[in-house]
Parts: structure tokens; sequence; C-alpha cells
């Protein structure tokens, strides 16, 4: 499997569709990521924010905002408060699993050290309750504190669960509910608060948002054994080599025989990886035919997305967002 790079076009349309909104949330990003005293800030958050991305979760809150209608300017400042979240917990995971590399580049905390990182990380963070407080909307400050909240435990949780062959499905499901799909979900919710949407389109908005952070992860999850490092960004291997329990190794850890499951208690839970190893887990994966299993799953969770936005106006936007869900799994074809 690899990634499908002629499905890229619902993303690029909807980020060109919003792209007056997309411009004055990347001013509202450089102005904000500025400081005065501690010029290693600007130096490190430009690092990252310059490394490329689509813009993926602050793009969703324009999205949801305008597609009930919202004709303000407060979702400029929710998307750059949701993508200064985002940016301080890459920080934040670069320096838990000692990353290397980002979108294709050396990590911040390569490049500088560590404690930068975590300093800049919780900056960010500290902008981002900033940006918030100035939409003056309570509403939206109870759901990205909670989403800021839930991040960090998902990822606590993952510190332990992620290297314990007990870990199943619905474990794994919550570590993704937190690390990931917590903060989409939070992007398309608070689009829709801030648009005044009622009550049924705002739990549409939340759910398509989950479904989609679900299935984001999990193709994250099989890109890491089946992509490239040119299309990832990443290092092929770097969840095995980091111990982690995904979707695809706890599908395969449940249909282990006997001297597979030793094979993943030494390397996942006892840190004992040799030669080759590697390989040998992609061979295991491959006969219990884990990646596709997975797919599935994420394919499920599309599904899941589009029909939560059945409830939502009909229009371009809708039918974008529709798209997107496609395309998210259709990064593993």
């Amino acid at each position: 499997m690899g990634v499908n790079e002629t499905v890229a076009k619902p993303l690029d349309l909807l980020a060109a569709l919003l792209a007056e909104d997309m411009r004055a949330v990347d001013a509202l990003i450089r102005s904000r990521m500025e400081s005065r005293h501690a010029p290693r800030i600007p130096e490190v958050t430009a690092h990252l924010v310059g490394a490329g991305g689509k813009r993926l979760r602050p793009l969703l809150t324009i999205a949801a905002a305008r597609l009930l209608g919202y004709q303000g300017t407060h979702h400029q400042l929710l998307a750059a408060t949701v993508e200064f979240i985002h940016t301080a917990t890459l920080l934040h995971d670069d320096v838990v699993d000692e990353s290397r590399q980002r979108r294709g580049r050396p990590t911040a905390n390569l490049l500088w050290d560590n404690k930068s990182s975590v300093l800049v990380g919780d900056y960010l963070f500290a902008r981002s309750f900033q940006l918030m407080t100035e939409t003056g909307n309570m509403r939206v400050m109870s759901i990205l504190s909670n989403a800021s909240a839930v991040i960090a435990e998902g990822e606590v949780l993952q510190l332990t669960a992620a290297q314990d062959l007990k870990t199943d499905e619905d474990i794994y499901l919550q570590v993704v509910r937190g690390k990931t799909a917590a903060l989409f979900s939070a992007a398309t919710e608070v689009g829709s608060v801030i648009a005044g949407g009622t009550d049924a389109q705002v739990q549409a908005l939340y759910d398509y948002g989950d479904a989609l952070g679900i299935a984001f992860q999990i193709v994250d999850d099989i890109l890491d054994y089946s992509g490239t490092a040119e299309v990832i960004g990443k290092n092929i291997g770097d969840d095995f080599r980091e111990r982690k329990l995904t979707l695809p190794v706890i599908k395969a850890v449940t249909k282990a025989d006997t001297g597979e499951r030793a094979f993943w208690q030494r390397t996942i839970e006892k840190g004992d990886q040799r030669d080759g190893d590697l390989e040998q887990a992609l061979s295991i994966l491959a006969r219990h035919g884990a990646i596709e299993a997975a797919r599935a799953d994420a394919l499920d969770w599309a599904a899941r997305g589009r029909k939560a936005l059945q409830a939502l106006p009909e229009g371009e936007i809708r039918g974008l967002l529709a798209e997107l869900a496609d395309f998210v799994v259709a990064r593993v074809a």
C-alpha cells in the first residue's frame, strides 16, 4: 500500500474555496507566535509551522463556520487557536517519542534541544488560550480547553497502553480519540458554535470531526508500516521502533501463534529489537491481513463521517467535507 497522490483534490479545493479566511488565519499565526523577549520562540515555531502541512484542523473550523453561514471573523481566531494547540502537541510529542524527523525535516528537538521544544510548546498552549478568550464565547472556550485536557490524557494513556500486549481495540480507540480525534472534533464543533448552529448541527459537526480524526489516525498508523519516508515525512517503522502498539499490530497480536506472540513480547513489550525485526513484523502483519483489516476500519469511520454531514445544509462545502472523508482513507490505496 502507498499514498494515492490523485486524491488531494478535495482538500485543495476546500482550501481554495476558503483561501481568504485561511490567509487571515496564517497572518494571525505569524503575528501571535512572535515574542519580544525570547527570539527562540519564533525560531522554533517558524521551523515547524513553515515545514508545510495542509492546515487541515484550522481549515475544518473555517469550513464548519462557513457551512452554517457565519459572516464574522471570530472563526479565524478559533482556527488559529486550533493550529497553535496542534503545533504545541507536535513539539511535545517529538520530545516524548525522541523523534528525529517531522514533515520530512529534522525535528525542533534535534535542531535545538528538548528544553526549547517543551517550553515553546508551553508558550503556544498559552497563546492558544489567549486567542480563544478574544471571542468572548464561554462555550467555545470550554470546548477547546476540554479538548486540550483530553489530548494530554490520551498521550499519557498511550505511554502505558502502547507497550502492553493486553491493549485491545477499545483501548486503542480511547487513545486515538484523545491524541488525535479530540482536536478534529473540537475544530469542527467550535466552528459550528461560533456560527450559532442548532444543537443538531453542532452535534453533526462534532460527530463528523470525531470520525474523520479516527480515520486519519488509523491511516497514519497504517502508513507507518506501508508508506514511504518521502510521503509520510518521517522514517518508516518509527512506531515499531518506538514500541507503539497501533491498530495493525493489535490485529496481528489477536491472531498470533506462540512464536509470533513471543516476537511481539520481545520487540514491543521488552524493547529488545534486532536487525531484521521490522521486516519480520511486516511479514507477520501481511500474513494475518492486519493492514487490510485496519484499512477496513478506517473506511467505516470515513463512512460515519459522511453520514453525519447529512444533517447539515447542502452545498459546496458539505460536498467537499464528504469527499475529504474519502480522501483521508484514500491516502492508502
